[in-house]
């Protein structure tokens, strides 16, 4: 559209110049620099783009001469044209990606260079719809604020740390794109289907993790201590950390499975995933695994079951069961049967030893991000030869070690506020029922994200995810919800919502 327009307005100017009187004097006649440039200028905005976007796909084909390239540029300009019209979705690939590390699990997609791709797209449809169409309406409130005050005291930290370019280069790399991915889902995520959308791709991502996982274990591949199921080669091959991950995606199945009204397909979707996530958290031997597991299952019980005697019954039944299938005490390091310590209890006491005489030696600004491991035999009580330097195995500790005291009350602070937040939407949402504005998919993400901060503060005794996606992608959702409910003001009694 941009050339052929140009060569009209060349054409019509000459052919008004050859009119002119042969009389005029050669200077009053326009030069060739001046006709151009006053006609480029009038170009509209439309036209730019679309040259622009022909410059970009022909560079792909210049570069690299692969008829594949030339399939994949051809199909750049619709590329573009969905992520602008949906941004929420190129974002949520971004954090899928990044939390359950698909391109890891599934090498295939590793050279298309997902992650990076999307990434670069998310910060591209943020500005362009922040900056340029607007259509992203920016807000504020007080989760973002604790948060915000979290995030401040940690990039103090990192300047008071005991080795900058390690705690920079983590911040960087982690959690600086955590914090954007944040208030990034937060301020998208404003229509209904866009809860929809978030919910099935956690579920199904998580459905992806569990099957491999199973089929590692029933083929014997990359087992730790020749029984816990890991995935090797990826981000996910501790045990502890892929039941951090299957654990996340386990409170959204069971949400899609509890709520009322969803459909029979969808209720088929959560049952079947959540056995799958089940069986493949039983499948890692992590205690902190199935401590989350069984804090979510309690939590849907007592929606049924009034008795909370009974439920605490059923749950504390229900973790001793779960751990005799998964077969912990046969663990290498899972249990003795003499009676003794085993080794793996026992680095986690040295390991939160160390972390409260770090937090004691630096009560202020801890020891700085992902600096934990680097300090560790500088206050450690024992000696290297009783155990092996450990991660913390504690989010809280973890925090308290690598931020300070102040870091720690903030992050308490920030998981109030959350909890508060996400509670009073699934309030605001079960007393709407039977209103027009009731949806119960919107319930079922609401009680997932609920249920799974419940599952993140439970596993967090037992796994260090304090800097990590899970709370961050729950809080988001938390805030998003929030907002969402508020904004559609639904028909509900506001005075009584004021006392949750």
């Amino acid at each position: 559209m941009f050339v052929p327009e140009l060569l009209y307005r060349y054409k019509k100017l000459f052919k008004a110049l050859i009119q002119q009187d042969q009389g005029h004097h050669q200077d009053e006649i326009p030069g060739m620099k001046q006709v151009f440039w006053a006609h480029v200028l009038r170009i509209d905005l439309h036209s730019w783009v679309g040259l622009l976007s022909c410059l970009l796909v022909m560079l792909p084909v210049l570069m690299i001469p692969h008829p594949v390239v030339l399939l994949i540029a051809s199909m750049m300009p619709l590329g573009l044209f969905l992520i602008l019209r949906q941004p929420i979705v190129v974002c949520l690939i971004f954090i899928l990606f990044s939390f359950f590390r698909i391109h890891e699990i599934f090498p295939s997609l590793d050279p298309l260079k997902i992650p990076k791709f999307s990434a670069i797209a998310s910060y591209f449809v943020l500005l362009w719809h922040i900056g340029l169409t607007r259509k992203v309406q920016l807000y504020w409130c007080h989760e973002m604020s604790l948060f915000f005050c979290f995030f401040s005291w940690v990039v103090v930290s990192i300047l008071f740390s005991s080795y900058m370019p390690i705690a920079f280069d983590s911040f960087t790399s982690v959690y600086l794109k955590i914090s954007i991915m944040l208030f990034a889902i937060a301020w998208l995520m404003t229509r209904a289907y866009h809860f929809r959308i978030a919910h099935l791709a956690i579920v199904f991502c998580g459905v992806s993790v569990g099957c491999v996982a199973l089929y590692n274990q029933m083929n014997h591949i990359g087992l730790v201590e020749s029984t816990r199921v890991t995935i090797p080669g990826t981000s996910l091959g501790d045990p502890n950390d892929l039941a951090l991950v299957l654990s996340f995606p386990l409170s959204f199945a069971i949400a899609l499975f509890m709520t009322e009204g969803t459909g029979k397909i969808a209720k088929g979707i959560g049952l079947v995933s959540f056995g799958i996530c089940m069986l493949a958290i039983i499948a890692t031997q992590s205690r902190g695994g199935l401590l989350a597991s069984v804090a979510i299952m309690a939590f849907f019980a007592m929606k049924v079951i009034r008795s909370r005697l009974v439920v605490m019954s059923a749950g504390s039944f229900m973790l001793m069961l779960l751990m005799v299938v998964a077969g912990i005490s046969e663990r290498q390091s899972g249990g003795d049967v003499s009676g003794r310590m085993d080794e793996s209890a026992q680095g986690r006491i040295h390991a939160w030893e160390t972390a409260i005489n770090m937090t004691l030696h630096n009560p202020l600004t801890g020891v700085g991000l992902s600096l934990f491991l680097d300090n560790y035999w500088n206050y450690a009580r024992h000696a290297p030869d009783q155990g092996l330097a450990h991660v913390t195995h504690n989010t809280w500790l973890q925090i308290m070690s690598e931020t300070g005291l102040v870091g720690f009350i903030l992050f308490l602070l920030l998981i109030a506020g959350i909890f508060r937040s996400i509670h009073r939407s699934v309030a605001l949402l079960e007393q709407s029922r039977g209103s027009p504005y009731y949806d119960p998919y919107l319930l079922a993400i609401a009680m997932g994200t609920f249920v799974g901060l419940i599952g993140f503060c439970v596993s967090g005794t037992f796994l260090s995810q304090g800097f990590l996606w899970p709370f961050y992608i729950m809080a988001a959702l938390g805030i998003a919800l929030a907002h969402f409910t508020d904004s559609n003001k639904m028909e509900v009694n506001r005075v009584e919502l004021e006392k949750i």
